[in-house]
């Protein structure tokens, strides 16, 4: 039997996007918070760096604006990169109202900052090693106590439900909603709804990011009728830690930041070869430069080496990285760790506005899903965690602002299975993903070609095709709906890159080397057929 449910708020996602908006939310509107796996599973359980604000009397707003627009290529959207900067001291504070405890200086008691690639000054608050897991339980504690939030955990997304209950332009009235438990497809109508779903590197082989980072709130709003931009700017992370039984483990920049030296086989280091600033250099330049080392000697890795900082340094800075690489028996005080690079961010998503509204009337989009402007062609360290705070924030004052006002919206047709039936064949799903993220590595990678690119494009069109028709035929599961939306999001990535002719930040191709600031100092936007804008929204910029 079909449930509905009926919120002011439905927010899909639980990472700190949807949960900062969800605590900013009047206590007067009631919240659903959908998570696809646990309530704190997510990208931001596992950010190691920190956040970045300016904390420090000696730094100032202008110089992270500036470094923020340094890294963003030429791509940054100004106002957005001031509006989010200028709301970071103040979003720090409301976190430590929340229970964060951030790492301080022995010393004075002030935070402890450190630096990472592309900052010009330490500006990065922090937990020890593991900013995201003490961020996420915080917060998480937090909403789990308060009376107007409603947790569906095990709960993933299908689709938005968009109407048109006026006769006017078309309004997101919902979305339906598959509960991993009962194998039940749930309808869940709310006046506003707010993607923040995160990221879509798990549409590549290899990943610093959980299983969950499957685009859907990016496919679920491109079907819907929104805008995306610059999906051709995906963040390879360049030091994930290699070893068989290490999947998708991180090696936070600020080691980099203390000094870490990268080195190849016979220990030279070659940083200095690429780049002025060496290993602080933006991410983009130190994958690349990873890349290309790795292809000119054949190597399966680099290696990192922190050996010159004491053992207590290593113990109480980063508890997290040195625990972990002693599970598989490398010692950070005496061993080089070794690294390759991995895909770690989506820069582009859905375009939204500075109070996270997207083209669809009552959706809104935060956090890795949306597109803001603010990371322009590459996205700078531990500026993410500090996007998701201040849109999130920005998103709950506007609904709260446009809910006295906002009706309900009306009932909604419910699920129907009456033309499917169960799968037969589910290893055309594990194919399908396996040969998807295998292409995209190979393909769409740190390193393109116009070739490459064709290739791959030829390849989702038929993966698209299969997809839909098997979607189309038997009842869904999760692993189908994952897929789903990743090679909805592939073939937005490869067309955003082919669009792009020109090498700018974090899309490098052979065949165009140099940036072009004549013809392409612009973001790529693609434009869905179903594509109606919110009549108070359009422009968006």
């Amino acid at each position: 039997m079909a449930t509905d449910r009926f919120y002011d708020v439905l927010i899909l996602g639980s990472g700190l996007a949807g949960l900062s908006l969800a605590l900013r939310i009047p206590e007067t509107l009631t919240v659903a918070i959908l998570a696809k796996r646990d309530l704190l599973e997510g990208n931001t359980l596992y950010a190691q760096g920190g956040i970045s604000a300016v904390l420090d009397p000696a730094d100032t707003l202008e110089s992270h604006v500036q470094d923020t627009l340094d890294a963003g290529a030429g791509l940054c959207d100004g106002t957005v990169v001031r509006q989010v900067v200028e709301r970071g001291p103040a979003n720090i504070a409301w976190l430590r109202d929340q229970g964060v405890n951030f790492t301080r200086d022995e010393g004075t008691g002030a935070y402890h900052l450190t630096q990472e690639g592309g900052h010009s000054r330490r500006r990065v608050v922090h937990a020890t090693d593991a900013t995201g897991r003490a961020v996420a339980e915080a917060l998480g504690e937090q909403v789990r106590r308060a009376s107007h939030l409603a947790v569906f955990e095990q709960h993933i997304a299908i689709d938005l439900i968009r109407g048109r209950p006026d006769g006017g332009s078309p309004r997101c009235l919902g979305a339906y909603v598959l509960n991993r438990r009962s194998g039940r497809v749930e309808t869940f109508r709310a006046r506003f709804v707010v993607l923040a779903t995160g990221g879509a590197s798990k549409v590549y082989l290899y990943t610093s990011n959980p299983d969950v980072a499957t685009g859907d709130g990016i496919a679920m709003g491109w079907r819907a009728g929104c805008r995306v931009a610059n999906l051709e700017f995906m963040q390879f992370h360049p030091t994930c830690l290699y070893h068989p039984q290490a999947k998708s483990f991180l090696i936070t920049e600020a080691l980099r930041g203390e000094g870490a030296k990268l080195r190849l086989p016979d220990g030279s280091a070659f940083m200095a070869h690429f780049d002025l600033r060496e290993e602080l250099a933006p991410r983009d330049i130190v994958a690349r430069a990873i890349d290309h080392e790795m292809k000119r000697l054949g190597l399966d890795c680099v290696y990192l080496d922190i050996r010159h900082q004491p053992g207590e340094f290593l113990r109480d800075h980063f508890p997290t990285v040195q625990a972990r690489c002693l599970d598989y028996g490398i010692d950070m005080t005496r061993d080089l760790i070794p690294i390759v690079p991995a895909a770690h961010y989506t820069c582009g998503g859905i375009m939204t506005g500075p109070q996270a509204r997207t083209d669809l009337t009552g959706l809104y989009a935060v956090g890795e899903t949306a597109y803001t402007g603010l990371h322009g062609a590459n996205r700078m360290a531990s500026n993410s965690l500090l996007e998701c705070l201040v849109l999130a924030e920005q998103a709950a004052l506007d609904i709260a602002v446009r809910a006295a006002d906002w009706p309900p919206p009306p009932p909604v047709r419910s699920w129907d299975e009456s033309r499917v039936t169960d799968s037969d064949e589910e290893v055309v799903v594990s194919h399908n993903w396996d040969e998807l993220r295998r292409f995209m590595w190979d393909y769409v990678g740190i390193v393109r070609t116009t070739k490459r690119l064709e290739r791959a494009k030829r390849r989702v069109d038929v993966l698209r095709h299969e997809i839909l028709e098997y979607y189309s035929h038997f009842r869904i599961g999760n692993d189908l709906l994952e897929l789903r939306n990743l090679v909805e999001v592939a073939d937005l990535i490869i067309r955003c890159a082919l669009t792009r002719r020109e090498s700018r930040g974090l899309h490098y191709t052979l065949d165009f080397p140099f940036r072009d600031d004549t013809f392409q100092r612009h973001p790529t936007v693609l434009i869905p057929d179903r594509y109606c804008p919110d009549p108070d929204l359009w422009p968006i910029r």
